[in-house]
């Protein structure tokens, strides 16, 4: 298990230098330094600290499908948690979800299985939320061109008919499979551990899964959705005014790149290192005519932006999880004494 882990951490880690050197191939060091000068330091500041947003609504957001679990969770170890799972991401690419969902276990709020349910509920909110975005771009603004003909076309186009019909076809069979095995063979085999820790496992997840159905602040899980992405907005329009080949963008353009952005963000890389710089520069080519090395500035300040704000916080979280957890260890040392 070791070996694979090691293993998949050298292929991810891989896949980011590969993007890094494809991205900044041929890029004159002393230009894009020089460039990197040019750029207005104080929008710089305010998407930092605007950036900081996003994760406080988060934490919140993620606490609200939680309290019809263990109504006791408090704000400050939902937002620890997700802050500290940043951190842990950066180095092993998609293990901070599940790192959260063990403190919270750890600390006894809330089982493992239960609070991955909760994490997938979540990030399918997120995917709706993104998708909604998407479309709403391609519908009300003049980039739906451009997604639609560099994106989504090349994308079909790769793939033939029989492609997709032997796609489909292998999914409604896996699922029928999936559902037939459950519903004949799951008393069968509840003698054996390894199913019960299955079977476990899946109604955990189902249970956090539905606990977005019976909050009864659905409105403030609403909110929080929208604050999380008018955050990412609002960081994406700061950066363009602290950029200065970026003048005449506006708000538009702003969502435009944070959805181009996101994509970066969502590949199992660490950090989103490689992946988004590659993604936002050439986009900025074909849409804006801004140079690559121009747009590798642009990419940079917004993304490296983040990551030092995803460190601070991620550290400080640190540090406040290993006390609370140094605080529960002890609690429960103080109640065997009693016993």
């Amino acid at each position: 298990m070791n070996w694979k882990k090691i293993l998949n951490y050298t292929l991810t880690l891989g896949v980011t230098l590969l993007l890094l050197w494809v991205s900044f191939k041929g890029v004159k060091w002393s230009d894009f330094i020089e460039g990197l000068k040019s750029c207005d330091i104080r929008w710089i500041l305010a998407s930092m600290v605007v950036s900081i947003l996003p994760t406080v609504f988060r934490g919140l957001r993620w606490r609200l499908q939680m309290l019809p679990i263990n109504n006791k969770i408090n704000r400050l170890e939902c937002y620890d948690t997700y802050a500290f799972s940043y951190l842990v991401n950066m180095l092993l690419p998609r293990a901070g979800e599940f790192v959260r969902c063990g403190i919270l276990a750890k600390k006894g709020k809330i089982s493992f299985e239960s609070s991955v349910g909760t994490m997938v509920a979540e990030r399918s909110i997120d995917v709706l939320s993104l998708i909604i975005l998407i479309l709403a771009m391609v519908l009300f603004s003049r980039f739906g061109g451009f997604l639609v003909d560099q994106m989504w076309l090349p994308l079909v186009n790769s793939l033939s008919y029989n492609i997709i019909w032997i796609l489909a076809i292998i999914v409604i069979i896996g699922v029928a499979l999936l559902i037939y095995l459950w519903k004949n063979f799951s008393r069968l085999c509840e003698k054996y551990s390894f199913w019960r820790k299955v079977k476990s496992l899946w109604n955990g997840m189902v249970e956090g899964f539905v606990t977005i159905f019976k909050m009864k602040h659905k409105w403030a899980f609403l909110i929080y959705t929208i604050l999380i992405w008018l955050s990412y907005w609002l960081m994406s329009y700061f950066t363009i005014l602290a950029f200065p080949e970026a003048k005449g963008m506006d708000m538009m353009d702003a969502l435009f790149l944070m959805i181009v952005g996101s994509f970066g963000w969502a590949i199992p890389v660490q950090g989103g290192f490689g992946a988004y710089h590659f993604l936002v520069s050439m986009t900025l080519v074909p849409v804006y005519g801004i140079e690559q090395s121009k747009g590798l500035i642009f990419a940079t300040i917004s993304h490296e932006s983040q990551i030092v704000t995803m460190v601070l916080c991620g550290l400080l979280s640190m540090v406040s999880l290993y006390f609370q957890l140094r605080s529960v260890k002890k609690s429960k040392e103080e109640t065997k004494e009693v016993k």
